[in-house]
């Protein structure tokens, strides 16, 4: 994945909490996402499952990237995923602890390195290793007419 263009999304309320995400400068399909009742329909994911399942994900394809860097041919991987959600001292809901537990189609010894492996595939998880470490987010909010009410407006952002 190259780091020289942003990645860029855009998203569009349907009505209530639906809202349509659009994966911009890719031809992957739009995605639906919406808030379980009763806020929502629950007629998409909502956005804690999206990150749940961006970490699950990525461990998975980062773990597969690797068993095959070394040589190996890995069946398919099954990861199931569960997130924890706390509440926060004002008592908000945050996402406390994500565990994935990624199962292999084969015996770990038919895999070489798997030592070596197990031991870094975790590290190169874009998505994982940006949660574990927290991600700087800034956010602006800006009028029909063009006004800024909040945040500061981004460089590098193209048309918003």
């Amino acid at each position: 994945m190259s780091t020289d263009a942003p990645i860029r999304i855009t998203l569009e309320q349907e009505e209530d909490y639906s809202f349509r995400i659009r994966f911009d400068d890719t031809t992957i399909a739009e995605l639906m996402t919406d808030e379980p009742e009763p806020l929502g329909r629950g007629e998409g994911p909502n956005p804690t499952r999206l990150l749940v399942s961006a970490v699950a994900n990525c461990l998975s394809a980062s773990l597969l990237f690797a068993l095959r860097k070394f040589k190996n041919s890995p069946g398919k991987l099954v990861t199931h995923a569960t997130a924890e959600l706390v509440r926060n001292e004002q008592g908000r809901l945050r996402v406390g602890h994500i565990h994935a537990d990624i199962r292999l189609a084969e015996t770990g010894t038919a895999h070489a390195s798997l030592e070596r492996i197990l031991a870094q595939f975790e590290n190169f998880c874009v998505v994982t290793e940006s949660v574990r470490h927290g991600i700087d987010v800034s956010v602006s909010i800006t009028d029909a007419d063009g006004v800024q009410l909040h945040g500061t407006v981004r460089t590098d952002q193209a048309d918003s």
